[in-house]
């Protein structure tokens, strides 16, 4: 938890009559159900696996970002119904000039909730509300993990920790703020709308980070994100949000990891934040989610209809985590870099980079980290939802995987 003062929603915890013990064994059990591990589900829909999803908060109920992404991921996964803006430039404000660049590709706000529950139409999973407190000791040597949560201990042979930042489910790493490699941002959404997707590079708001305005419709998310997590953020973000002619309002915040970590540990699959599947500088961490969700799910498709075993599917999975780990760690490079550029070259810099073959091609570079291809078509043109036998589905997904190893 963040230590700014933000209004979070309260945990749907199961109370009175409805806490009901909790346990029992699964095939599959998926810890967390936002966007990496709702979409690790929706890849194994269909395949006959007993798959649970738990979360300490209903599906959609904690936003906890901008909730931005590349359109044509949207368009791709057959998400377009949770759009709420679309973009096709880049605004970048800084204390020395204002530079405006044209994007190759769209960028779209969503509604969280929606996007979520549209994710949860298209799994066969099923869901409870349970706070994971960590691993159990297993009750036999199957195999199985065990994952004790507030209401019982669950156990299943494939395991998959999309929690976020903590990485509940590792063996323990010390992984704590302010020391761990976490930037940290905070958010407000008034009310209003503009046609700018903006961001500040200004050191009046943060020494090392941006400020932003992702404009949803009707309303504007405001907010800034510190790269150097001992930096409090709250009161800029006020700053920001005045600045602008507006005042702040329903506060939310988070950790966001800016490290890539093990893909696998222990036996458990780590997916989302809490693999580190965030962008370092930019901070985008909904498509890697979404990317990465994808390429496990399928693995995970591969053990329970019995292709592959589950180390087969583990190695695999870790290499193609692993495969990415020169992308991260470039960006991170320029992460640092940022905050080193005096403020007077700031500007003129950014103007020069504005030419459009440079825009070109730094942005398709960027958009390349997690490319849409690789969500095939499957879900943009309804077939998905039609059922289509594992045989299709599998075969679409090694399309889909093997464009991106290319890519690669």
């Amino acid at each position: 938890m963040m230590a700014e003062s933000a209004a979070m929603p309260v945990r749907a915890t199961k109370r009175g009559d409805e806490r009901t013990p909790l346990g029992g064994d699964r095939d599959v059990l998926i810890c967390g159900a936002s966007f990496a591990g709702l979409a690790v589900a929706r890849e194994l829909a269909g395949s006959g696996a007993d798959v649970l999803i738990v979360d300490r908060y209903e599906i959609g109920e904690r936003q906890t970002s901008a909730c931005g992404i590349p359109t044509e991921w949207l368009q791709r996964l057959g998400l377009m119904a949770a759009e709420r803006q679309r973009f096709d430039t880049l605004v970048m404000h800084t204390p020395h000039g204002t530079s405006r660049y044209r994007l190759p590709w769209t960028f779209s706000t969503f509604d969280y909730r929606e996007l979520c529950q549209l994710l949860w139409r298209d799994c066969d999973a099923s869901f409870e509300t349970a706070k994971v407190n960590g691993r159990a000791a297993p009750a036999n040597g199957d195999g199985r993990i065990a994952v004790e949560t507030d209401r019982g201990t669950i156990s299943a042979p494939l395991v998959v920790d999309a929690l976020g930042w903590r990485r509940m489910l590792a063996n323990g790493d010390g992984y704590q703020p302010p020391d761990a490699p976490l930037s940290r941002g905070l958010e407000v959404h008034p009310g209003g709308e503009s046609e700018d997707l903006a961001i500040w590079i200004d050191r009046k708001y943060v020494p090392a980070g941006y400020g932003w305005s992702f404009p949803a419709k009707d309303e504007l998310r405001i907010g800034i994100g510190s790269f150097d997590p001992r930096f409090h953020v709250k009161k800029t973000t006020v700053e920001l949000t005045q600045d602008l002619g507006k005042e702040p309002n329903e506060y939310q915040g988070n950790w966001i990891p800016h490290k890539l970590r093990r893909g696998t540990e222990g036996g458990v699959f780590f997916v989302g934040d809490s693999a580190g599947h965030c962008l370092p500088l930019s901070a985008e961490g909904i498509r890697t989610a979404l990317y990465f969700g994808m390429a496990l799910g399928q693995e995970l498709r591969g053990v329970v209809e019995g292709r592959q075993t589950r180390e087969q599917g583990a190695a695999s999975y870790a290499s193609f985590h692993d495969s990415h780990e020169w992308k991260f760690k470039w960006m991170l490079r320029v992460q640092k870099l940022v905050p080193r550029v005096p403020p007077r070259i700031l500007a003129p810099l950014l103007r020069l980079m504005g030419t459009k073959r440079f825009v070109d091609w730094s942005f398709n570079h960027y958009l390349r980290i997690a490319p849409p291809e690789y969500a095939g078509s499957k879900w943009a043109d309804g077939s998905a939802h039609d059922q289509d036998g594992p045989g299709q589905e599998q075969d679409d997904a090694e399309d889909a995987t093997g464009a991106e190893r290319s890519l690669v």
